[in-house]
Protein backbone atom coordinates (compact mmCIF):
# COMPACT_ATOMS: atom_id res chain seq x y z
CA UNK A 1 0.00 0.00 0.00
CA UNK A 2 1.29 3.53 -1.07
CA UNK A 3 -0.17 6.25 1.53
CA UNK A 4 2.40 8.98 0.93
CA UNK A 5 3.26 10.89 -2.73
CA UNK A 6 5.44 13.89 -2.70
CA UNK A 7 6.82 16.33 -5.31
CA UNK A 8 9.19 19.29 -5.64
CA UNK A 9 7.28 22.42 -7.22
CA UNK A 10 8.19 25.52 -6.04
CA UNK A 11 6.59 27.18 -8.94
CA UNK A 12 2.68 26.32 -8.10
CA UNK A 13 0.03 27.49 -6.25
CA UNK A 14 -1.78 24.52 -5.91
CA UNK A 15 -0.95 20.96 -6.47
CA UNK A 16 -3.82 18.12 -6.75
CA UNK A 17 -2.62 14.58 -6.91
CA UNK A 18 -4.70 12.64 -9.78
CA UNK A 19 -4.42 8.88 -8.71
CA UNK A 20 -6.36 5.90 -8.90
CA UNK A 21 -8.89 7.75 -10.62
CA UNK A 22 -9.43 10.21 -7.59
CA UNK A 23 -8.26 13.98 -6.85
CA UNK A 24 -6.58 14.46 -3.60
CA UNK A 25 -5.71 18.08 -2.71
CA UNK A 26 -1.71 18.04 -1.88
CA UNK A 27 -0.28 20.49 1.33
CA UNK A 28 2.47 22.39 0.58
CA UNK A 29 5.30 21.95 3.12
CA UNK A 30 8.64 23.39 3.12
CA UNK A 31 11.24 24.73 0.36
CA UNK A 32 8.48 23.99 -2.33
CA UNK A 33 7.42 20.41 -1.77
CA UNK A 34 3.76 19.06 -1.74
CA UNK A 35 2.73 16.39 -0.29
CA UNK A 36 -0.73 13.93 0.33
CA UNK A 37 -0.76 11.83 2.81
CA UNK A 38 -2.90 8.52 3.93
CA UNK A 39 -3.70 8.61 0.29
CA UNK A 40 -4.06 4.50 1.08
CA UNK A 41 -3.85 3.47 -2.25
CA UNK A 42 -2.56 -0.02 -2.67
CA UNK A 43 -1.48 -2.31 -5.56
CA UNK A 44 0.40 -0.61 -8.92
CA UNK A 45 -2.05 2.76 -9.45
CA UNK A 46 -1.51 5.57 -12.54
CA UNK A 47 -1.10 8.33 -10.77
CA UNK A 48 -0.03 12.11 -12.25
CA UNK A 49 -0.25 15.94 -10.93
CA UNK A 50 -3.08 18.25 -11.69
CA UNK A 51 -0.67 21.73 -11.28
CA UNK A 52 -2.70 25.02 -10.05
CA UNK A 53 -5.42 25.27 -12.74
CA UNK A 54 -4.83 22.82 -15.14
CA UNK A 55 -6.93 19.61 -16.10
CA UNK A 56 -4.94 17.96 -18.02
CA UNK A 57 -2.18 15.74 -15.63
CA UNK A 58 1.37 15.79 -15.92
CA UNK A 59 3.78 12.62 -14.95
CA UNK A 60 6.16 12.65 -11.89
CA UNK A 61 9.43 13.92 -12.04
CA UNK A 62 10.84 10.90 -9.79
CA UNK A 63 8.00 8.48 -11.70
CA UNK A 64 9.67 5.31 -12.45
CA UNK A 65 6.99 3.84 -15.00
CA UNK A 66 5.58 5.45 -17.65
CA UNK A 67 3.61 2.59 -19.51
CA UNK A 68 1.29 4.82 -21.90
CA UNK A 69 4.49 7.25 -22.64
CA UNK A 70 6.22 10.44 -21.59
CA UNK A 71 2.94 12.39 -21.76
CA UNK A 72 0.83 9.98 -19.70
CA UNK A 73 0.33 8.81 -16.15
CA UNK A 74 3.16 7.76 -14.15
CA UNK A 75 2.66 3.92 -12.73
CA UNK A 76 3.96 2.95 -9.25
CA UNK A 77 7.04 0.72 -8.78
CA UNK A 78 8.77 -1.39 -5.98
CA UNK A 79 12.37 -2.39 -6.68
CA UNK A 80 11.83 -3.98 -3.39
CA UNK A 81 9.75 -6.46 -4.98
CA UNK A 82 12.39 -8.12 -7.37
CA UNK A 83 13.79 -11.28 -6.04
CA UNK A 84 17.83 -11.02 -6.54
CA UNK A 85 20.26 -14.10 -7.10
CA UNK A 86 23.50 -12.08 -8.04
CA UNK A 87 25.15 -12.58 -5.04
CA UNK A 88 27.84 -13.85 -5.90
CA UNK A 89 29.08 -11.64 -8.28
CA UNK A 90 32.19 -9.69 -7.27
CA UNK A 91 32.47 -6.51 -9.79
CA UNK A 92 36.68 -5.82 -10.32
CA UNK A 93 35.60 -2.23 -10.59
CA UNK A 94 37.30 -0.31 -13.00
CA UNK A 95 39.97 -2.99 -13.70
CA UNK A 96 41.75 -1.90 -17.51
CA UNK A 97 39.06 -5.09 -18.68
CA UNK A 98 37.22 -4.56 -21.98
CA UNK A 99 33.74 -3.02 -22.05
CA UNK A 100 31.44 -3.90 -24.59
CA UNK A 101 29.00 -0.80 -25.67
CA UNK A 102 25.28 -1.60 -26.53
CA UNK A 103 21.76 0.09 -27.74
CA UNK A 104 19.66 -2.23 -26.29
CA UNK A 105 16.35 -1.36 -29.72
CA UNK A 106 18.99 -2.38 -31.93
CA UNK A 107 21.17 -4.87 -30.45
CA UNK A 108 18.77 -7.56 -31.00
CA UNK A 109 15.89 -8.11 -33.52
CA UNK A 110 13.41 -7.52 -30.93
CA UNK A 111 15.06 -4.55 -29.48
CA UNK A 112 14.34 -5.38 -25.60
CA UNK A 113 16.21 -5.86 -22.25
CA UNK A 114 14.50 -9.86 -22.19
CA UNK A 115 16.55 -10.08 -25.68
CA UNK A 116 19.58 -8.92 -24.97
CA UNK A 117 19.99 -11.47 -21.77
CA UNK A 118 19.71 -14.38 -24.38
CA UNK A 119 23.60 -12.54 -26.05
CA UNK A 120 25.15 -12.75 -23.10
CA UNK A 121 26.32 -15.88 -23.52
CA UNK A 122 27.67 -14.86 -26.22
CA UNK A 123 29.02 -11.91 -24.53
CA UNK A 124 30.84 -13.99 -22.22
CA UNK A 125 32.23 -15.90 -24.87
CA UNK A 126 33.76 -12.96 -26.80
CA UNK A 127 35.68 -12.19 -23.33
CA UNK A 128 34.44 -8.61 -22.61
CA UNK A 129 34.27 -7.90 -18.41
CA UNK A 130 31.52 -5.03 -19.13
CA UNK A 131 28.08 -3.94 -20.80
CA UNK A 132 27.09 -0.53 -20.96
CA UNK A 133 24.37 0.37 -22.21
CA UNK A 134 23.19 3.50 -24.03
CA UNK A 135 20.56 5.70 -22.28
CA UNK A 136 17.33 3.45 -21.34
CA UNK A 137 15.32 6.29 -19.02
CA UNK A 138 11.85 7.37 -20.86
CA UNK A 139 11.41 9.45 -24.23
CA UNK A 140 9.30 10.44 -26.09
CA UNK A 141 8.11 7.49 -28.85
CA UNK A 142 9.34 4.11 -29.83
CA UNK A 143 12.81 4.05 -30.44
CA UNK A 144 15.35 6.77 -29.62
CA UNK A 145 19.30 6.69 -29.31
CA UNK A 146 18.16 7.72 -25.69
CA UNK A 147 19.75 10.88 -25.24
CA UNK A 148 16.16 12.27 -25.55
CA UNK A 149 15.09 11.29 -22.43
CA UNK A 150 12.64 13.38 -20.47
CA UNK A 151 12.23 11.39 -17.18
CA UNK A 152 15.43 10.20 -15.61
CA UNK A 153 14.09 7.53 -13.28
CA UNK A 154 11.66 5.62 -15.68
CA UNK A 155 12.98 3.01 -17.57
CA UNK A 156 11.90 3.15 -21.31
CA UNK A 157 8.77 0.44 -21.72
CA UNK A 158 9.73 -0.61 -25.05
CA UNK A 159 12.86 -1.97 -23.54
CA UNK A 160 10.82 -3.93 -21.08
CA UNK A 161 10.38 -1.26 -18.59
CA UNK A 162 12.11 -1.82 -14.90
CA UNK A 163 11.45 -4.87 -14.32
CA UNK A 164 12.83 -6.36 -17.02
CA UNK A 165 16.06 -4.28 -16.27
CA UNK A 166 15.98 -5.58 -12.97
CA UNK A 167 16.15 -9.09 -15.02
CA UNK A 168 18.71 -7.99 -17.07
CA UNK A 169 21.38 -6.88 -14.51
CA UNK A 170 20.87 -9.48 -12.47
CA UNK A 171 21.26 -11.76 -15.44
CA UNK A 172 24.74 -10.33 -16.80
CA UNK A 173 26.32 -10.93 -13.17
CA UNK A 174 25.43 -14.22 -12.69
CA UNK A 175 26.42 -14.88 -15.92
CA UNK A 176 30.07 -12.69 -15.11
CA UNK A 177 29.63 -9.21 -16.59
CA UNK A 178 28.96 -5.97 -14.90
CA UNK A 179 26.58 -3.46 -16.12
CA UNK A 180 27.41 -0.01 -16.99
CA UNK A 181 24.51 2.50 -17.53
CA UNK A 182 24.73 5.39 -19.83
CA UNK A 183 23.18 8.34 -18.47
CA UNK A 184 22.88 12.07 -19.53
CA UNK A 185 22.27 15.33 -16.85
CA UNK A 186 23.05 17.57 -19.05
CA UNK A 187 19.82 18.01 -21.19
CA UNK A 188 16.67 17.12 -21.30
CA UNK A 189 14.42 16.02 -24.43
CA UNK A 190 12.24 18.16 -26.63
CA UNK A 191 9.08 16.24 -26.28
CA UNK A 192 7.10 15.06 -22.64
CA UNK A 193 9.81 17.87 -20.70
CA UNK A 194 7.27 18.90 -17.93
CA UNK A 195 9.81 19.45 -15.49
CA UNK A 196 9.40 23.39 -15.86
CA UNK A 197 6.12 23.10 -14.98
CA UNK A 198 7.19 22.28 -11.74
CA UNK A 199 10.66 23.87 -11.02
CA UNK A 200 13.46 25.94 -12.30
CA UNK A 201 15.11 22.56 -13.41
CA UNK A 202 16.62 24.84 -16.02
CA UNK A 203 18.16 27.81 -16.49
CA UNK A 204 16.65 29.98 -18.81
CA UNK A 205 20.16 32.16 -20.78
CA UNK A 206 22.86 28.95 -19.68
CA UNK A 207 22.81 26.81 -23.19
CA UNK A 208 24.58 23.65 -24.35
CA UNK A 209 24.44 22.26 -27.61
CA UNK A 210 20.75 20.83 -27.05
CA UNK A 211 19.23 23.75 -25.41
CA UNK A 212 18.55 25.21 -22.10
CA UNK A 213 21.25 24.08 -19.47
CA UNK A 214 20.35 22.58 -16.18
CA UNK A 215 20.14 24.68 -13.16
CA UNK A 216 23.23 23.47 -10.79
CA UNK A 217 24.38 27.04 -9.55
CA UNK A 218 21.25 29.36 -9.65
CA UNK A 219 18.36 30.18 -7.25
CA UNK A 220 16.67 26.66 -5.70
CA UNK A 221 19.62 24.77 -7.43
CA UNK A 222 20.20 22.57 -3.92
CA UNK A 223 17.11 20.53 -5.08
CA UNK A 224 17.57 20.41 -8.64
CA UNK A 225 21.45 18.69 -7.85
CA UNK A 226 19.68 16.48 -5.10
CA UNK A 227 17.18 14.94 -8.18
CA UNK A 228 20.86 14.09 -10.21
CA UNK A 229 22.64 12.11 -6.97
CA UNK A 230 19.57 10.74 -6.05
CA UNK A 231 19.18 9.47 -9.82
CA UNK A 232 22.27 8.32 -9.27
CA UNK A 233 22.08 6.54 -6.36
CA UNK A 234 18.75 4.53 -8.04
CA UNK A 235 21.50 2.97 -10.56
CA UNK A 236 23.49 1.93 -8.21
CA UNK A 237 21.02 0.53 -5.13
CA UNK A 238 17.26 -0.49 -7.25
CA UNK A 239 19.34 -1.97 -10.10
CA UNK A 240 22.62 -3.20 -9.11
CA UNK A 241 24.32 -1.44 -11.89
CA UNK A 242 28.09 -1.10 -11.42
CA UNK A 243 29.33 2.03 -12.95
CA UNK A 244 27.78 4.50 -15.40
CA UNK A 245 29.27 6.29 -17.69
CA UNK A 246 28.37 10.64 -17.54
CA UNK A 247 27.14 11.98 -20.65
CA UNK A 248 28.86 15.29 -21.72
CA UNK A 249 30.09 16.72 -18.74
CA UNK A 250 31.25 19.61 -20.65
CA UNK A 251 27.94 21.08 -21.08
CA UNK A 252 27.29 20.64 -17.14
CA UNK A 253 27.42 24.34 -16.69
CA UNK A 254 28.15 24.33 -12.45
CA UNK A 255 30.12 27.33 -10.68
CA UNK A 256 29.74 26.44 -7.33
CA UNK A 257 32.89 25.48 -5.64
CA UNK A 258 32.10 22.33 -5.35
CA UNK A 259 31.15 20.78 -8.65
CA UNK A 260 27.96 18.68 -9.42
CA UNK A 261 30.52 16.16 -10.79
CA UNK A 262 32.83 16.05 -7.12
CA UNK A 263 29.31 16.00 -5.74
CA UNK A 264 28.39 12.41 -7.59
CA UNK A 265 31.75 11.13 -6.93
CA UNK A 266 31.64 11.85 -2.96
CA UNK A 267 27.91 10.15 -3.03
CA UNK A 268 28.93 7.35 -4.99
CA UNK A 269 31.76 6.06 -2.69
CA UNK A 270 29.66 6.45 0.07
CA UNK A 271 27.23 4.09 -1.63
CA UNK A 272 29.97 1.64 -2.48
CA UNK A 273 30.90 1.67 1.04
CA UNK A 274 27.39 1.30 2.27
CA UNK A 275 27.00 -1.69 -0.13
CA UNK A 276 30.43 -3.48 0.28
CA UNK A 277 31.32 -3.60 -3.22
CA UNK A 278 32.96 -1.30 -5.72
CA UNK A 279 31.17 1.04 -8.00
CA UNK A 280 32.54 3.96 -10.64
CA UNK A 281 31.75 6.85 -12.45
CA UNK A 282 33.16 7.20 -16.52
CA UNK A 283 33.15 10.89 -18.02
CA UNK A 284 32.33 11.50 -21.33
CA UNK A 285 34.25 15.05 -21.82
CA UNK A 286 35.98 16.53 -24.65
CA UNK A 287 37.74 18.95 -22.32
CA UNK A 288 41.06 16.67 -21.97
CA UNK A 289 41.50 17.83 -18.33
CA UNK A 290 42.78 15.23 -16.17
CA UNK A 291 41.21 16.93 -13.15
CA UNK A 292 38.38 14.78 -13.78
CA UNK A 293 40.12 11.84 -12.93
CA UNK A 294 42.42 13.12 -10.83
CA UNK A 295 42.45 12.56 -6.74
CA UNK A 296 39.85 14.83 -4.75
CA UNK A 297 43.06 15.39 -2.50
CA UNK A 298 44.95 17.00 -5.73
CA UNK A 299 41.93 18.99 -6.38
CA UNK A 300 39.96 16.96 -8.69
CA UNK A 301 36.86 15.97 -8.69
CA UNK A 302 37.51 12.54 -8.41
CA UNK A 303 35.92 10.34 -11.13
CA UNK A 304 37.65 7.07 -11.86
CA UNK A 305 37.51 7.32 -15.77
CA UNK A 306 36.65 8.84 -18.80
CA UNK A 307 36.70 8.69 -22.64
CA UNK A 308 39.72 9.55 -24.66
CA UNK A 309 38.69 11.02 -27.85
CA UNK A 310 42.00 11.49 -29.33
CA UNK A 311 42.65 7.81 -29.30
CA UNK A 312 40.00 7.45 -31.45
CA UNK A 313 40.41 10.41 -33.81
CA UNK A 314 43.92 9.31 -34.12
CA UNK A 315 43.33 5.42 -34.50
CA UNK A 316 40.36 6.80 -37.57
CA UNK A 317 42.50 9.37 -39.22
CA UNK A 318 45.74 6.58 -39.84
CA UNK A 319 43.13 3.64 -40.52
CA UNK A 320 41.14 5.61 -42.93
CA UNK A 321 43.01 8.68 -44.31
CA UNK A 322 39.98 11.09 -43.48
CA UNK A 323 41.58 14.36 -41.92
CA UNK A 324 38.90 16.55 -42.32
CA UNK A 325 37.15 18.69 -39.58
CA UNK A 326 38.29 17.36 -36.15
CA UNK A 327 40.51 14.91 -37.58
CA UNK A 328 42.82 17.61 -39.53
CA UNK A 329 45.53 17.73 -36.46
CA UNK A 330 45.23 13.84 -35.69
CA UNK A 331 47.22 12.62 -39.40
CA UNK A 332 50.00 11.21 -38.49
CA UNK A 333 51.83 8.21 -36.91
CA UNK A 334 53.54 10.90 -34.68
CA UNK A 335 49.78 12.05 -32.93
CA UNK A 336 48.92 8.02 -32.47
CA UNK A 337 52.23 7.40 -30.24
CA UNK A 338 51.64 11.11 -28.15
CA UNK A 339 48.46 9.87 -27.28
CA UNK A 340 49.92 6.23 -26.64
CA UNK A 341 52.34 7.75 -24.43
CA UNK A 342 50.55 10.23 -22.89
CA UNK A 343 46.66 9.54 -22.99
CA UNK A 344 45.50 12.80 -24.74
CA UNK A 345 47.11 14.22 -27.88
CA UNK A 346 46.02 18.20 -26.81
CA UNK A 347 47.42 18.52 -24.11
CA UNK A 348 47.91 22.36 -23.99
CA UNK A 349 48.86 22.18 -27.44
CA UNK A 350 46.86 24.46 -30.25
CA UNK A 351 43.62 22.63 -31.87
CA UNK A 352 43.13 23.31 -35.06
CA UNK A 353 39.50 22.78 -35.25
CA UNK A 354 38.73 24.67 -32.27
CA UNK A 355 41.21 27.40 -33.19
CA UNK A 356 42.81 27.68 -29.98
CA UNK A 357 44.97 26.03 -27.36
CA UNK A 358 43.76 22.67 -25.86
CA UNK A 359 43.77 20.54 -23.19
CA UNK A 360 45.86 19.60 -19.93
CA UNK A 361 49.20 17.03 -19.68
CA UNK A 362 48.18 14.46 -17.67
CA UNK A 363 50.36 13.77 -14.23
CA UNK A 364 51.61 9.70 -14.81
CA UNK A 365 52.22 9.63 -11.30
CA UNK A 366 48.64 10.01 -10.52
CA UNK A 367 46.94 9.04 -13.37
CA UNK A 368 47.05 5.44 -15.01
CA UNK A 369 46.01 4.06 -18.36
CA UNK A 370 43.32 2.24 -17.32
CA UNK A 371 41.19 5.43 -16.20
CA UNK A 372 41.39 6.27 -19.85
CA UNK A 373 38.51 4.74 -21.57
CA UNK A 374 39.03 4.32 -25.46
CA UNK A 375 37.97 3.24 -28.58
CA UNK A 376 38.03 2.68 -32.81
CA UNK A 377 34.57 3.07 -33.02
CA UNK A 378 31.45 3.77 -30.41
CA UNK A 379 27.83 4.98 -30.96
CA UNK A 380 28.85 8.65 -31.52
CA UNK A 381 31.42 8.51 -34.01
CA UNK A 382 29.57 6.17 -35.95
CA UNK A 383 25.73 7.62 -35.74
CA UNK A 384 27.03 11.19 -35.95
CA UNK A 385 28.84 10.68 -39.64
CA UNK A 386 26.44 11.12 -42.24
CA UNK A 387 25.06 8.20 -43.32
CA UNK A 388 25.87 6.52 -40.25
CA UNK A 389 28.83 4.12 -41.58
CA UNK A 390 30.93 2.28 -39.22
CA UNK A 391 34.57 1.11 -40.43
CA UNK A 392 33.48 -1.91 -42.00
CA UNK A 393 32.09 0.20 -45.12
CA UNK A 394 35.03 1.13 -46.52
CA UNK A 395 38.03 -0.52 -44.82
CA UNK A 396 38.69 -4.88 -45.63
CA UNK A 397 39.39 -7.33 -42.93
CA UNK A 398 43.49 -6.60 -42.83
CA UNK A 399 42.77 -2.73 -41.39
CA UNK A 400 39.69 -3.96 -39.19
CA UNK A 401 42.01 -6.27 -37.98
CA UNK A 402 44.76 -3.59 -37.28
CA UNK A 403 42.67 -1.55 -35.61
CA UNK A 404 41.59 -4.24 -33.16
CA UNK A 405 45.11 -5.55 -32.13
CA UNK A 406 45.62 -1.62 -31.59
CA UNK A 407 42.86 -0.87 -29.21
CA UNK A 408 42.70 -4.19 -27.66
CA UNK A 409 46.08 -4.30 -27.03
CA UNK A 410 46.63 -0.22 -25.71
CA UNK A 411 47.45 0.60 -21.99
CA UNK A 412 44.27 2.05 -21.47
CA UNK A 413 40.68 0.49 -21.05
CA UNK A 414 39.43 -0.65 -24.25
CA UNK A 415 35.28 -0.59 -25.03
CA UNK A 416 33.98 -2.09 -28.31
CA UNK A 417 30.77 -0.75 -30.06
CA UNK A 418 28.40 -3.49 -30.94
CA UNK A 419 28.89 -5.56 -34.03
CA UNK A 420 32.79 -4.08 -34.10
CA UNK A 421 33.96 -7.47 -33.48
CA UNK A 422 32.40 -9.30 -36.38
CA UNK A 423 32.70 -6.01 -38.85
CA UNK A 424 28.98 -5.83 -39.25
CA UNK A 425 27.97 -4.23 -42.89
CA UNK A 426 24.76 -2.88 -40.96
CA UNK A 427 25.11 0.98 -40.63
CA UNK A 428 23.98 2.75 -37.07
CA UNK A 429 22.52 5.76 -37.72
CA UNK A 430 20.77 8.42 -36.10
CA UNK A 431 17.24 7.48 -35.69
CA UNK A 432 14.27 8.96 -33.91
CA UNK A 433 10.13 8.67 -33.81
CA UNK A 434 8.90 11.41 -32.25
CA UNK A 435 5.23 11.50 -32.48
CA UNK A 436 5.10 15.75 -33.81
CA UNK A 437 5.51 16.23 -37.15
CA UNK A 438 6.83 19.55 -36.51
CA UNK A 439 9.48 18.07 -34.04
CA UNK A 440 10.46 15.66 -36.46
CA UNK A 441 10.96 18.01 -39.66
CA UNK A 442 13.29 20.26 -37.30
CA UNK A 443 15.37 17.07 -36.36
CA UNK A 444 15.82 16.19 -39.64
CA UNK A 445 16.88 19.22 -40.85
CA UNK A 446 19.04 20.08 -37.70
CA UNK A 447 21.35 16.75 -38.54
CA UNK A 448 21.65 18.23 -42.02
CA UNK A 449 23.46 21.82 -40.76
CA UNK A 450 25.58 19.69 -38.17
CA UNK A 451 27.47 18.32 -41.34
CA UNK A 452 27.92 21.34 -43.05
CA UNK A 453 31.55 21.74 -40.84
CA UNK A 454 32.69 18.12 -41.54
CA UNK A 455 32.38 18.50 -45.34
CA UNK A 456 29.99 15.23 -45.67
CA UNK A 457 27.28 14.99 -48.37
CA UNK A 458 23.82 16.25 -47.53
CA UNK A 459 22.42 13.80 -49.60
CA UNK A 460 23.87 10.55 -47.73
CA UNK A 461 21.98 11.81 -44.77
CA UNK A 462 19.26 9.09 -43.84
CA UNK A 463 16.07 10.85 -42.34
CA UNK A 464 16.30 10.12 -38.92
CA UNK A 465 12.20 9.83 -38.84
CA UNK A 466 11.94 6.97 -40.92
CA UNK A 467 11.36 4.05 -39.47
CA UNK A 468 13.29 2.37 -41.74
CA UNK A 469 16.69 4.04 -40.27
CA UNK A 470 15.71 2.77 -37.37
CA UNK A 471 15.16 -1.29 -38.90
CA UNK A 472 18.88 -0.60 -40.76
CA UNK A 473 20.91 0.11 -37.57
CA UNK A 474 19.93 -3.30 -36.15
CA UNK A 475 22.24 -5.75 -36.17
CA UNK A 476 22.32 -8.93 -38.30
CA UNK A 477 23.53 -11.42 -36.58
CA UNK A 478 23.68 -14.05 -39.20
CA UNK A 479 27.02 -12.18 -39.87
CA UNK A 480 28.93 -13.95 -36.95
CA UNK A 481 29.53 -17.26 -38.85
CA UNK A 482 30.30 -15.84 -42.47
CA UNK A 483 33.94 -15.87 -43.87
CA UNK A 484 35.70 -12.78 -42.97
CA UNK A 485 33.36 -11.52 -39.99
CA UNK A 486 33.56 -14.97 -38.78
CA UNK A 487 37.43 -14.54 -38.87
CA UNK A 488 37.43 -11.19 -37.19
CA UNK A 489 35.15 -12.45 -34.13
CA UNK A 490 38.00 -14.99 -33.58
CA UNK A 491 40.59 -12.23 -33.77
CA UNK A 492 38.54 -10.36 -31.26
CA UNK A 493 38.49 -13.56 -28.66
CA UNK A 494 41.84 -14.35 -28.88
CA UNK A 495 42.87 -10.46 -28.27
CA UNK A 496 40.61 -10.36 -25.46
CA UNK A 497 41.93 -13.41 -23.96
CA UNK A 498 45.84 -12.29 -24.50
CA UNK A 499 44.77 -9.14 -22.66
CA UNK A 500 42.91 -11.10 -19.37
CA UNK A 501 46.06 -13.56 -19.61
CA UNK A 502 49.38 -11.21 -20.00
CA UNK A 503 50.67 -8.72 -17.38
CA UNK A 504 52.08 -6.51 -19.72
CA UNK A 505 48.74 -5.67 -21.21
CA UNK A 506 47.30 -4.70 -17.72
CA UNK A 507 50.09 -2.58 -16.79
CA UNK A 508 48.03 0.70 -16.25
CA UNK A 509 51.35 2.46 -15.36
CA UNK A 510 51.51 5.16 -18.33
CA UNK A 511 55.32 5.60 -17.19
CA UNK A 512 56.13 2.27 -18.61
CA UNK A 513 54.41 2.32 -22.24
CA UNK A 514 57.52 3.25 -24.53
CA UNK A 515 56.55 3.60 -28.73
CA UNK A 516 58.75 3.70 -31.24
CA UNK A 517 57.63 4.37 -35.12
CA UNK A 518 58.66 5.45 -38.96
CA UNK A 519 56.27 8.66 -40.26
CA UNK A 520 57.54 7.60 -43.59
CA UNK A 521 57.73 3.99 -43.45
CA UNK A 522 54.27 3.84 -41.70
CA UNK A 523 54.94 1.84 -38.74
CA UNK A 524 54.65 1.68 -35.12
CA UNK A 525 56.02 -0.46 -32.27
CA UNK A 526 54.50 -0.20 -29.15
CA UNK A 527 56.15 -1.71 -26.08
CA UNK A 528 54.84 -2.78 -22.44
CA UNK A 529 56.92 -4.54 -20.58
CA UNK A 530 58.38 -7.80 -22.34
CA UNK A 531 55.69 -7.16 -24.98
CA UNK A 532 55.78 -5.70 -28.35
CA UNK A 533 53.16 -4.85 -30.67
CA UNK A 534 53.71 -4.12 -34.13
CA UNK A 535 51.69 -2.27 -36.16
CA UNK A 536 51.82 -2.05 -40.40
CA UNK A 537 49.85 0.67 -41.35
CA UNK A 538 51.45 0.71 -45.02
CA UNK A 539 50.11 -0.66 -47.76
CA UNK A 540 52.78 -2.91 -48.42
CA UNK A 541 55.04 -5.03 -46.64
CA UNK A 542 57.44 -3.79 -44.10
CA UNK A 543 60.42 -4.90 -42.13
CA UNK A 544 60.31 -3.29 -38.80
CA UNK A 545 62.85 -3.46 -36.22
CA UNK A 546 62.00 -4.85 -32.57
CA UNK A 547 62.87 -3.40 -29.20
CA UNK A 548 63.10 -6.96 -27.45
CA UNK A 549 65.39 -9.76 -27.61
CA UNK A 550 64.41 -13.61 -28.49
CA UNK A 551 61.07 -12.68 -29.47
CA UNK A 552 58.46 -15.43 -29.81
CA UNK A 553 55.11 -14.90 -31.84
CA UNK A 554 52.07 -14.36 -29.79
CA UNK A 555 49.48 -13.38 -31.98
CA UNK A 556 49.34 -12.20 -35.71
CA UNK A 557 46.72 -11.52 -38.18
CA UNK A 558 48.56 -12.17 -40.85
CA UNK A 559 51.12 -14.43 -41.50
CA UNK A 560 54.38 -12.93 -40.30
CA UNK A 561 58.23 -13.66 -40.61
CA UNK A 562 60.81 -13.22 -37.76
CA UNK A 563 64.70 -12.00 -38.30
CA UNK A 564 66.80 -11.95 -35.27
CA UNK A 565 66.11 -8.52 -34.20
CA UNK A 566 62.94 -7.93 -36.59
CA UNK A 567 59.79 -8.78 -38.27
CA UNK A 568 58.16 -8.38 -41.60
CA UNK A 569 54.68 -7.71 -41.62
CA UNK A 570 52.44 -8.09 -44.60
CA UNK A 571 50.11 -4.83 -45.69
CA UNK A 572 48.23 -3.68 -42.62
CA UNK A 573 49.60 -6.26 -40.53
CA UNK A 574 49.71 -6.67 -36.59
CA UNK A 575 51.50 -8.76 -34.11
CA UNK A 576 51.94 -9.27 -30.68
CA UNK A 577 55.74 -10.35 -29.16
CA UNK A 578 57.33 -11.16 -26.32
CA UNK A 579 60.72 -12.15 -25.06
CA UNK A 580 60.81 -15.79 -24.57
CA UNK A 581 61.01 -14.85 -20.44
CA UNK A 582 57.76 -12.90 -20.75
CA UNK A 583 55.44 -12.00 -18.29
CA UNK A 584 52.48 -14.25 -18.50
Amino acid sequence: MRTNFDVWAPKAGTMTLLADGRKLSMSRGENGWWHAQHAELTGDIDYGYLIDDAQTPVPDPRSRRQPEGVHALSRTFDPDEYQWHDADWKSPGLDGSAIYELHIGTFTPEGTLDAAIGKLGYLVDLGVRYVELLPVNAFNGTHNWGYDGVLWYAVQETYGGPEAYQRFVDAAHQAGLGVIQDVVYNHLGPSGNYLPMFGPYLTEGKSNTWGDSVNLDGPLSDTVRQYIVDNVLMWFRDYHVDGLRLDAVHALHDERAIHILEEIAQETEKCARGLGKPLFLIAESDLNDPRLISPRNLNGYGLDGQWSDDFHHAAHTNLTGENGGYYEDFDSLGALAKVLRDGFFHDSGFSSFRGRAHGRPINKDVITARQLVTCIQNHDQIGNRAAGDRLSASLGYPQLALAAVLNLTSPFTPMIFMGEEFGASTPWQFFTSHPEPELGKATAEGRLREFERMGWDPDTVPNPQDPSTFANSKLDWSEVEEGDHAKLHALYQQLLTLRRDRLDLMDPDLRSVSVDFDEVGRWLVLQRGDTAVVLNFAGDSREIPLPISSPQLLLETAPAELYEDGVQLPAYGAAVLATSNGRM
